[in-house]
């Protein structure tokens, strides 16, 4: 009968690998990736907070979105550090529920938050006389702060269907964090329901920012090819370029991890598609949005030569 089974409530992370050989250089790699990471969007954060010609609605919603980055990979290295150390890798149910929550959180939010830094910049090179009057202090409040409410909301859906699901057979995660779907696998309980409503909200999310963000940057692609604007149309297009490598990276990763058929073809991929939104992803935002950006570069080497 299943409800004399005994309820699951600690789980093992296998992690990136069984080769207990590669423990120690993976937990070298990873510690220098998570410093670096923190390093540049704490400090990106910092150069935008001290510097008041960086207070603009665009370094503002970079902030916004590097902060992000920073809680996406705390939900995550940091845990998957100690794991790599610790022979049991255990984590309780109650770890791995919080643990999803803040990544789904924090990804969710910057879904968004993409979204409204592509509107920045359509405002910005489209209609650049009224830049300050639509891009106002309160209209940038606000949108930021949707972005964030939208990311908790999200992540509470799916965790408070977490609690429908019981675990009384194998208490083995095939992966390096609390992912939700590897979860599913391991259920005594249908989860059709938890896959389908995990489709659904990742799809239609996916789907409204990932073209709200193609419809910005097409109308700034079309006011770039304008003659009159074709002097200035380099520049425009360097601003924007940073913007749509970021986008690429992510959406491709969580297209093929949420929203293709199986969720990717085999778990091996599904670990690269995680590692990649993250890991990687927090990792290069920083460098991707500042190295060519002249004004941060300029903030930057006033702080180190002072």
């Amino acid at each position: 009968m299943e409800g004399n089974k005994s309820q699951i409530t600690e789980f093992v992370l296998k992690g990136i690998t069984d080769y207990s050989e590669l423990q120690v250089p993976l937990f070298l790699v990873f510690f220098m990736i998570y410093f670096i990471t923190m390093v540049g969007n704490l400090g990106l954060i910092l150069l935008i907070w001290k510097d008041p010609h960086l207070h603009t609605p665009m370094y503002i919603f970079l902030g916004s979105l590097a902060f992000a980055d920073a809680c996406t990979s705390s939900s995550v290295t940091p845990r998957m550090l100690v794991n790599i150390l610790d022979s049991s890798k255990m984590i309780s149910l109650f770890e791995c529920m919080a643990q999803y929550y803040f990544f789904g959180s924090s990804a969710t939010t910057e879904c968004f938050l993409l979204v409204v830094m592509a509107y920045d910049r359509y405002v910005a090179i489209c209609n650049p006389l009224l830049y300050l009057v639509v891009m106002s202090n309160r209209l940038c409040t606000c949108l930021i702060t949707i972005s964030y409410i939208i990311g908790f909301l999200h992540s509470f859906v799916h965790v408070g269907l977490l609690f429908r699901l019981s675990f009384c057979r194998s208490n083995i995660i095939d992966h390096f964090y609390c992912e939700i779907l590897p979860l599913y696998t391991i259920s005594c309980t249908d989860p059709s329901i938890n896959a389908l409503v995990v489709f659904i909200f990742s799809a239609f999310i996916q789907a409204i920012t990932f073209m709200s963000i193609v419809v910005s940057y097409a109308r700034v692609l079309f006011a770039i090819l304008k003659p009159k604007s074709a002097k200035g149309g380099s520049k425009a297009f360097s601003t924007c370029s940073a913007h749509l490598l970021s986008v690429s990276l992510f959406y491709g990763t969580l297209f093929f991890m949420y929203v293709s058929p199986g969720s990717g073809p085999s778990k091996y991929q599904d670990k690269i598609y995680s590692l990649f939104y993250t890991i990687i992803i927090p990792l290069l935002n920083p460098f991707i949005y500042s190295l060519r950006n002249k004004e941060v570069i300029g903030v930057l080497k006033k702080l180190i030569i002072s």
